[in-house]
């Protein structure tokens, strides 16, 4: 059983930028993330068929890349804000 796979490394990207650019609520990330994982359960497609191991996996990996991505929001937000007040100060 293969717990994490290339679909594992798209689903990080996928969320990192949903988190970083996009969406900033958790509680609509979780209705997503979990949504999706259910969708497949019923999808006829090949990718769609995974162990519910790999499904739980999907799920951590989801919200691994969340979470990554709105740490980025914030700490790159953060930054920005800290450059505009510094230039506004008067130098010496």
């Amino acid at each position: 059983m293969v717990l994490l796979n290339m679909y594992s490394v798209s689903h990080f990207f996928i969320w990192s930028t949903a988190g970083r650019f996009f969406l900033t609520n958790w509680q609509i990330f979780i209705f997503l993330s979990v949504g999706w994982e259910l969708l497949e359960l019923v999808l006829p497609y090949e990718f769609a068929v995974e162990d519910w191991g790999n499904k739980i996996m999907d799920l951590i990996v989801n919200t691994l890349g969340f979470y990554v991505g709105t740490r980025l929001r914030y700490d790159g937000l953060i930054g920005q804000i800290s450059n505009t007040t510094s230039q506004n100060q008067p130098g010496p």
